[in-house]
């Protein structure tokens, strides 16, 4: 889910965008040059100086590297991203950039292992109106929460699949063919193990929504319930328990990580386009 905030997208962004014309006009680059020299288009370049457009994070890191700024622009475009999040989501992402155990339950293919193609046809189909710059903004939101998995030491990951979330595909079958196979992918990291929840599991107490349970490295642990519309992070340790419990026995009822690499690798097949 990508709750927008237009209230406080302004400042986060605002501080990016005048650094990257700063770095610009400093370095004595015309536009036409920077996209020469970085292989964007000198109008994106242009939308994200004034804070029309968010990047993807490899622009930024492009950008670094030209102007040497290490990685400056990078924690920058950090913070501007969580502007465009409500305050217990922008929390729970904070949260989870820091995590060093994820434990999750989820219905739809979560954010943290979509395609980009199939983050945009996903939030493209959301209720409320939205434009081509907001959808490409909630993408690049989206995908910027993936580089967490790829953090030195990357956290612990398991993640439960509601067997639904593997047989609602994407309009486009190549699309759909690509995400199972960055699933099958995914599930094969060291770091990482992936449980089909079949629907033969029948009835469970987690059939509401997603499950997020987070654990710091002081110990410190905390559950986030997401529904259609709404969030709720729990922080309490009572609660935590709680969910911790819940989410125990969706593990115990659902495959194993090898059967579910085993049954993903069956739908990769049966969805070759």
């Amino acid at each position: 889910m990508v709750e927008r905030n237009s209230e406080s997208r302004e400042s986060a962004r605002g501080v990016l965008a005048g650094e990257l014309l700063r770095l610009r006009e400093a370095s004595g680059r015309s536009l036409a040059k920077l996209a020469e020299e970085t292989n964007y288009d000198r109008t994106y370049l242009n939308r994200l100086e004034t804070g029309e457009r968010l990047s993807k994070l490899p622009v930024m890191e492009a950008l670094d590297k030209v102007y040497g700024t290490g990685e400056l622009l990078v924690g920058l475009w950090k913070l501007a991203r969580l502007d465009a999040f409500k305050d217990k989501y922008r929390l729970f992402m904070q949260l989870e950039a820091k995590a060093t155990i994820m434990r999750k339950y989820a219905m739809v293919v979560p954010g943290l292992l979509q395609t980009e193609e199939f983050a945009r046809a996903a939030l493209s189909l959301a209720p409320r109106p939205i434009s081509p710059d907001e959808l490409e903004e909630d993408v690049a939101a989206r995908l910027g929460r993936q580089e967490l998995l790829h953090r030195n030491p990357p956290p612990n990951v398991r993640i439960i699949l509601d067997e639904s979330a593997l047989r609602r595909p994407a309009p486009d079958a190549k699309i759909w063919y690509d995400q199972l196979t960055r699933l099958v992918d995914v599930a094969e990291a060291p770091n990482m193990a992936i449980q089909v929840l079949r629907f033969s599991a029948g009835l469970h107490g987690l059939m509401e929504g997603s499950l997020s349970l987070l654990w710091m490295a002081d110990g410190s642990s905390v559950a986030y319930l997401e529904g259609n519309n709404s969030g709720d992070l729990l922080e309490g340790t009572e609660e935590v328990a709680r969910y911790r419990l819940a989410y125990d026995r969706l593990r115990d009822a659902a495959l194993t990580p090898h059967d579910s690499a085993v049954f993903m690798r069956q739908l990769v097949e049966d969805n070759r386009p």
